[in-house]
């Protein structure tokens, strides 16, 4: 097999025409706003099914975009916190931050008999007003959302993405209807699919369409 596309923005660009294609070829035009959000999730993941899975609440990706601008993400795993473009944040002037790896958390979270996914959350609304809280992993992240949000706590975006069969389908369809209900901007993959890298997948998504580096030419890539 004779390599081609072997340069990284080439090797994207091309991943993305091909996606652009199928979608195409699948009878299927993606809504403007949200179309990098989908096409990023699909580009990193092969799944074309999260064309019909990703929910997004109105306005949700200008928002999360404009929210990217000197703004604050906090993951539920090291994974996605890793996940994220450090370049394109440190450029906005953003911050993204874990806390799952903390004894402080770790220590509160055998207190209260509940995860540390959950007790992080929490501290990501104790600690900023407004924060971007990026779920990808841990369906009990998005339950104390879900209760954060009843108690009065609005981040500026939420993105819920966890993976799994526990109590997954469940929180997201929780979580979507109280970000409904109470205002709260959301981006919310239902059913079972997700993980660690979609949810970096769309934070990047949202860090790429603020910064204007769609095209990783824009991002100094060859």
């Amino acid at each position: 097999m004779k390599e081609q596309h072997t340069m990284p923005a080439d090797i994207e660009r091309t991943s993305m025409s091909i996606i652009e294609q199928e979608l195409r070829d699948r009878g299927i035009t993606l809504p403007i706003e949200t179309a990098p959000v989908v096409k990023r999730v699909i580009h990193t993941t092969a799944d074309f099914e999260y064309v019909n899975t990703l929910r997004f609440t109105p306005n949700a990706v200008a928002l999360g975009a404009a929210a990217m601008r000197q703004g604050v993400i906090v993951t539920d795993t090291n994974m996605a916190c890793a996940g994220v473009s450090k370049p394109t944040l440190s450029r906005l002037g953003g911050e993204v931050h874990c806390f799952m790896a903390e004894p402080a958390v770790a220590e509160e979270a055998r207190r209260q008999e509940t995860t540390r996914a959950a007790v992080s959350m929490t501290r990501a609304l104790e600690t900023w007003d407004h924060p971007v809280l990026a779920v990808g992993n841990a369906p009990t992240a998005l339950l104390r959302i879900v209760e954060l949000l009843e108690e009065g706590k609005r981040p500026v975006l939420v993105i819920g993405v966890p993976v799994g069969f526990v109590n997954v389908v469940e929180s997201k369809e929780r979580l979507l209807d109280a970000c409904q209900r109470h205002g709260v901007p959301a981006i919310v993959a239902l059913g079972r699919k997700g993980g660690s890298n979609v949810a970096a997948a769309i934070c990047n998504a949202l860090l790429y369409t603020a910064a204007g580096q769609l095209d990783p030419a824009a991002r100094g890539w060859q």
